[in-house]
């Protein structure tokens, strides 16, 4: 509780959830009503090449209110959590001065955390040990790194999939040049404490098989829309397969399909798999962290991409919501 006297922190709302949940529509509706500026908190939608793939908003939506942090960074330049978190909050500090409400939108949660809970201190890695890392990741791949991974250091392998490959070369290069498992160096505490602002969640939950359905219209809408002209011009950068954005939802079924690996129907069904799979593991992240906290988090399971709006009853208690909590 504030005291009288004292000045409260600036307040930036949080919207988050899975892929496919409707969260840029609810961050839009949140910044019509209360004059928000809408901030990315999605690490895919930062790729300028990834418009359609990241179902990025559109520049009609983009007129309705301020829209920062989308299609920023090339795919060749991968986005750290740290260089995330210094961007939004240089966007956040812009809304507020000018007496807007930052509305944080994405799915990405070690972003949020950034935020309200700081960043962890990481010990500088032995250019030797990435060497490595980045050597048997070519050589033997993501699946045998995981493996070796979860020999060494199996706390951390759990954390990560085994496809992860970035992530499981950055796991085995902090234990391979420290000897301490990354998860270890995690806990030894924050460098950077919480950001000195009031945070508020909406939380979005919506039943499984409404976001299965709500993930399956959206990847045919991105094929209609040009999602296999949008894989084909970022392979012909010859990137690091590596790289964030090439493993991004849909690349990688859509670059074996331009490949001749395989159909573009079954490159389809895969990359709906591989999606609903993924917000399984998003869903029950956001569930087990401080997001979900019910003192300052509201909790909505009823919205999904391609459903009907909220009704009205719905829209009233959400923003009932942030305006007690503003």
């Amino acid at each position: 509780m504030v005291q009288p006297g004292m000045t409260q922190p600036p307040a930036a709302l949080i919207v988050a959830g899975p892929t496919a949940s409707g969260k840029s529509a609810l961050a839009l509706d949140l910044a019509r009503r209360f004059g928000g500026s809408v901030i990315n908190a999605d690490s895919m939608q930062l790729y300028r090449e990834l418009c359609i793939l990241t179902a990025r908003p559109s520049p009609a939506e983009e007129a309705v209110a301020p829209h920062r942090l989308y299609g920023i960074r090339p795919a060749a330049e991968p986005a750290s959590v740290a260089w995330w978190q210094e961007a939004a909050l240089a966007a956040m500090a812009e809304a507020a001065a000018v007496g807007r409400l930052p509305i944080l939108c994405g799915g990405t949660g070690l972003y949020f955390l950034s935020l309200t809970q700081g960043l962890s201190a990481l010990p500088l890695v032995p250019p030797e040990a990435r060497a490595e890392a980045r050597a048997l990741l070519a050589e033997r791949g993501a699946p045998a790194l995981h493996g070796m991974l979860a020999a060494a250091d199996p706390e951390t392998a759990a954390t990560l999939r085994p496809s992860d490959s970035q992530r499981l070369a950055r796991a085995y290069e902090v234990w391979r040049g420290t000897g301490r498992g990354l998860l270890a160096w995690q806990r030894e505490g924050a460098h950077s404490g919480p950001a000195p602002w009031r945070f508020a969640a909406l939380l979005l939950d919506p039943p499984r098989p409404a976001l299965r359905a709500a993930i399956t219209a959206r990847f045919g809408a991105m094929l209609a829309a040009g999602a296999l002209e949008e894989v084909r011009a970022l392979l012909a950068q010859g990137l690091d397969p590596a790289l964030p954005a090439m493993r991004a939802h849909g690349v990688p079924e859509l670059a074996a399909h331009l490949a001749g690996r395989m159909g573009l129907e079954e490159a389809e069904r895969r990359a709906v798999l591989n999606t609903g799979q993924y917000t399984k593991r998003q869903a029950t992240w956001f569930r087990h962290h401080a997001l979900a906290d019910p003192s300052r988090a509201h909790i909505i399971h009823a919205r999904c991409e391609g459903m009907a709006q909220f009704q009205e009853s719905e829209r009233r208690e959400i923003f009932a919501f942030v305006e007690s909590w503003r």
